[in-house]
């Protein structure tokens, strides 16, 4: 019988997964990333029923009446609710495998987590994807894989330097020999980047907004440099001192105003990262550079303040918000690299 198992396990897909705080991709072995769809579960609180899960759940938040709640799931690249977790992971293997037909398909699964996960945190991602039907669980480091998704000889005596800026998390790392010498994990990224415009906007104009429309402005109007010409952009959101609806208009200078604290942190963290690491391998670092990846790196000027900063050269990985579930996905067809850098829990 265990056999037989084993035989129609073999037929579903190899799958690895970027379980993010913003958003999940999901990479499938032999076809790429199939699915692209924000991290947020809409649940009906009276009956427990999922309404809604990836783009329909995201249009849902701030949005909803209170008996339904759009729920994100992860915080800071960690799981905080188990439950929503397992439904959404079961969601997205099985949509991967309702495009053809497996009996009781069980997939291996590859999992990205944060650098200064604990095991407790490693231990729920592992029984997340072992309930949503993994027939063995695969997790590597997010910038191991993102090394990889950027074409980086990690199991080489080199130095190579990375910095993935997440949706919750930027982890800086130095790797050789397919280990992390030094490595720094903040929880300062693309959210605290949302949080400080938020903030920003109330504190100089007495109007609150939303969420989604602060990642909008991050998208349209955050930078590190000066735009060759400036942006600008009308917002609407509830006036603080009366209550009724406002909107101003608002430029680039004033969300780089916003945002330049917690980008300074960022860059101070790569600095002490490197006079952490062993003087042969900064030389390396030197030679090859230092790699941006996740969406954090689109921010425009970031590289070239980094590379001020540091005296070292920038690269931007290609397609750096994909580049580590390819990475993680690259995996399955080098079986000796995949046992080498991640941990598995086996079903």
């Amino acid at each position: 019988m265990f056999n037989i198992f084993k035989k129609f396990g073999n037929l579903s897909h190899d799958i690895a997964i970027d379980l993010g705080t913003k958003n999940t991709l999901v990479y499938v072995s032999g076809k790429g990333i199939i699915i692209n769809e924000p991290s947020v579960v809409a649940v009906n609180t009276k009956t427990t029923e999922i309404l809604e899960i990836g783009h329909e759940a995201k249009k849902m938040v701030g949005k909803t009446p209170a008996h339904i709640q759009a729920v994100k799931p992860l915080v800071d690249g960690v799981i905080s609710d188990f439950e929503i977790t397992e439904k959404m992971l079961k969601h997205f293997i099985n949509k991967v495998h309702g495009e053809g037909f497996s009996f009781l398909p069980r997939p291996r699964v590859i999992i990205g987590v944060p650098l200064d996960i604990t095991e407790v945190e490693k231990k729920a991602v592992e029984d997340a994807a072992k309930s949503a039907g993994a027939r063995k669980v695969y997790l590597i480091e997010e910038v191991m894989a993102a090394a990889l998704g950027a074409g980086l000889p990690v199991d080489s005596p080199r130095a190579n330097m990375i910095v993935d800026i997440g949706g919750g998390t930027t982890d800086i790392a130095v790797i050789s020999l397919t280990g992390v010498v030094s490595w720094k994990s903040l929880r300062l990224a693309g959210n605290e980047l949302d949080s400080n415009i938020t903030d920003y906007i109330r504190d100089n104009f007495n109007l609150l907004i939303g969420e989604q429309l602060a990642e909008k402005i991050k998208i349209n109007l955050a930078s590190v440099l000066s735009f060759e010409e400036e942006r600008t952009m009308e917002i609407r959101g509830r006036d603080l001192m009366n209550g009724l609806p406002t909107a101003i208009t608002i430029n680039d200078n004033q969300v780089r105003d916003a945002i330049k604290k917690t980008i300074i942190k960022i860059v101070e963290s790569i600095k002490l990262t490197l006079e952490e690491t062993p003087p042969e391998l900064v030389a390396d670092i030197y030679e090859h550079g230092l790699y941006l990846s996740g969406g954090g790196a689109l921010l425009y000027g970031l590289d070239k303040l980094i590379s001020r900063a540091t005296k070292i050269p920038v690269i931007v990985v290609d397609d750096p918000l994909s580049a580590m579930v390819r990475g993680s996905g690259s995996l399955f067809s080098d079986e000796d690299l995949l046992k080498k850098i991640t941990s598995t829990l086996s079903v």
